[in-house]
């Protein structure tokens, strides 16, 4: 296989992936916040916001009051914007097209049908009344493709490569949202004598990664933030985890690793090396320093996509 295939079907999976995050995202935050129980939670401003933050990472400035229909529009179906779901969707469908010879015919007609989905939908109708529609409409497309990237191809080099990309960006989708969660929290309190740990963000967090049934079966107790970043962070046997998805890809990289034992050069070395310090860290120093941690892990996670990139998709 081509090494330009291999790069192809590694950012495949990651923009599926990354597709169904920020779909979920715009779901759940905007209809949870209807709901929510203080004013500030329910503050559309603080919304928009969060979405935006989470979508682009880009700090706006406080003064400015953001337009909904605006937002959601840039971030679901603007094809302007790079981190519109437009846009992934598109883009992953075009490395699909570029390694349309070693996928499953059923994978590519999957894919070919939700980027049409998500091309052909109406701007106008998605503005004032389709957001619920077009983002489940979003993740059921992605729960789609993942089935059929599992049940249609071997499972070989190149569904260790496709895997790998999807599983990276899950850990770092997931790191963004809590993240984006973490700034609701501090930014909903009511009262500075308010206990942000205990803040009703931390469940609508939970929603956003379709863990919040699981998580209460697990701990038997109201979500707070040191069980919630143990949950999505470090449970080994949670599928939306941090932990759990470096499992996979330590997995999957030694598929591809012709190592029996890793250079401390190669990518195989780095997931390893990052492993083992999830394995180890402990939720409440997590909690004692949120943003320096998950910056941290998102970090060592995008050195990881990167050197895979240059050890095995370098053309």
């Amino acid at each position: 296989m081509l090494a330009r295939v291999a790069n192809n079907l590694f950012w495949m999976g990651r923009y599926i992936e990354r597709s169904e995050h920020v779909a979920r995202y715009l779901n759940v935050n905007y209809f949870s916040s209807l709901d929510a129980p203080s004013i500030k939670s329910q503050s559309r401003q603080l919304v928009l916001r969060s979405m935006m933050y989470m979508a682009d990472t880009k700090e706006i400035d406080p003064s400015v009051v953001l337009d909904e229909q605006q937002v959601l529009y840039d971030i679901a179906l603007n094809p302007d914007k790079q981190y519109s779901i437009f846009n992934t969707v598109k883009n992953a469908r075009e490395n699909a097209n570029s390694a349309r010879d070693v996928i499953s015919t059923e994978l590519y007609e999957a894919l070919n049908k939700f980027y049409h989905t998500v091309l052909n939908y109406n701007a106008e109708h998605f503005k004032t009344k389709g957001l619920f529609d077009f983002t489940t409409q979003v993740m059921e497309a992605c729960a789609i493709l993942r089935a059929k990237i599992r049940g249609t191809l071997f499972h070989d080099e190149i569904y260790a490569i496709i895997m790998c990309g999807l599983h990276i960006e899950r850990g770092i989708q997931v790191c963004r949202i809590v993240h984006s969660k973490y700034r609701d929290a501090l930014n909903s309190k009511i009262q500075d004598s308010e206990v942000m740990g205990d803040s009703y963000e931390w469940i609508t967090l939970l929603k956003c990664v379709e863990s919040h049934d699981m998580m209460r079966r697990h701990y038997r107790r109201i979500p707070n933030s040191l069980s919630v970043i143990e949950f999505l962070i470090l449970h080994p046997n949670c599928p939306r985890s941090v932990m759990n998805c470096m499992n996979q890809v330590d997995r999957r990289i030694k598929v591809l690793s012709m190592e029996k034992l890793p250079s401390k050069e190669s990518a195989a070395y780095l997931i390893g090396k990052t492993r083992a310090y999830l394995q180890y860290l402990q939720a409440f120093e997590i909690e004692e320093n949120i943003e320096g941690q998950l910056f941290s892990i998102q970090e060592n996670l995008n050195a990881i996509a990167n050197k895979i990139e240059a050890e095995y998709f370098n053309y």
